[in-house]
């Protein structure tokens, strides 16, 4: 999964800036296919049902990935870090192997009163890949996903 000047593919977590959009889609669905491939190799009879190994030591960046695959806008942020676009936010969880995803944007765009709707799609993306999702509410009452492999 190797992108432009063989960097990496890096999925968008929604904690920088706006991904250029030139050959992204490409990249994307090639990143995607492999993810699920790996999953047909290595997973025996569970197949592409559930998370391969490597998913589960980089679950951040799995969950990234299906998120963005699943054609979900990530969110982006300035060089301060403030949000620039709504979108999901994809961090670690409060434990190991566990993420959180936010929805989040632009202070007055309209996060919060989409956010149970946006975080709803993102888990049905989630479960289809195998994913374990739970919507929580957490501080000022935002909601937010906790993410973690099947037990």
């Amino acid at each position: 999964m190797t992108g432009a000047a063989g960097q990496g593919f890096e999925p968008a977590t929604g904690d920088g800036p706006a991904a250029p959009d030139a050959g992204r889609a490409a990249e994307l669905r090639t990143a995607y296919e492999g993810l699920v491939q790996i999953r047909r190799l290595v997973n025996g009879p569970a197949g592409e049902a559930v998370p391969a190994p490597w998913e589960l030591r980089r679950p951040s960046r799995a969950v990234a990935l299906v998120l963005e695959a699943s054609g979900i806008t990530p969110s982006a942020a300035d060089a301060e870090g403030r949000p620039t676009r709504t979108g999901y936010l994809v961090a670690a969880g409060p434990e190991p192997g566990r993420v959180e995803v936010t929805w989040t944007g632009p202070k007055g765009g309209g996060a919060a009163e989409e956010e149970q709707e946006r975080l709803t799609a993102c888990a049905a993306a989630l479960e289809r890949m195998g994913w374990v999702c739970l919507l929580y509410r957490g501080p000022r009452r935002r909601r937010f996903l906790e993410v973690e492999p099947p037990r």
